[in-house]
C-alpha cells in the first residue's frame, strides 16, 4: 500500500509542470473554443446555402490548423525543457535523461526474473502445479493488477506515443 502511495506521489509531483502549464493554456483553450463556435456557425450557414464542398474544404483547413498548433505546442515544450536543462549541471541533465529508461529497464528485468524464477521452481517441484488452474491462480497472485497496470503504462508511454507523434 505504501508503494502505491509513493508511486502516486511521484506521479503527482512529476505532473506539477503540467498543472502549471494547464493554467497557462487556459486562455489558449478559451480562444480555440471561440474559434470552434465561430466555425460551427459558419458551417451551419454554408450547409443552409448548399455549400457542402466548401464545408469539406473548411474541415480540411481546420484539421491542418489543429495539426500545426499541436506541432508548435510540442516544439515549445521541447524548447522549454532545453532551456531548463541548459542552466542545469551536466550531471543533472544526464540524470534526467536516464531516469525513465532506467526505471523501465529495472521494471521489465524484474518481471523477467520473476517469470524465470517461477519456471525454474515449477520445473523442480512438479507437484506444485497439477492443473492450468493452479498455474493461473499462482500467476494472479504474483502479478497483481497494479503491477500489470504499471507495465501497461510503461509500454504505452514508450511505444504508444511514438505512433501518434509520427502521424
Amino acid at each position: 500500500m505504501l508503494s502505491l502511495f509513493s508511486t502516486l506521489g511521484g506521479l503527482l509531483i512529476s505532473g506539477l509542470p503540467s498543472v502549471l502549464g494547464f493554467f497557462q493554456d487556459k486562455s489558449d483553450k478559451a480562444h480555440e473554443l471561440e474559434l470552434a463556435k465561430m466555425q460551427t456557425e459558419r458551417e451551419l450557414q454554408m450547409l443552409e446555402r448548399g455549400y457542402v464542398a466548401q464545408a469539406k474544404m473548411e474541415e480540411i483547413r481546420t484539421d491542418q490548423v489543429m495539426m500545426q498548433t499541436d506541432a508548435e505546442m510540442t516544439k515549445a515544450a521541447y524548447e522549454h525543457d532545453a532551456k531548463v536543462l541548459a542552466k542545469a549541471a551536466p550531471w543533472a541533465s544526464t540524470f534526467v535523461a536516464t531516469v525513465r529508461p532506467m526505471v523501465t529497464y529495472l521494471f521489465v528485468a524484474e518481471l523477467f526474473v520473476i517469470n524465470v524464477g517461477i519456471g525454474i521452481y515449477v520445473f523442480n517441484h512438479p507437484g506444485v502445479i497439477n492443473s492450468i488452474d493452479d498455474l493461473l491462480r499462482i500467476s494472479d497472485e504474483i502479478f497483481s493488477d497494479d503491477e500489470m497496470a504499471m507495465l501497461g503504462g510503461i509500454i504505452g508511454y514508450w511505444f504508444g506515443s511514438r505512433g501518434w507523434s509520427k502521424k
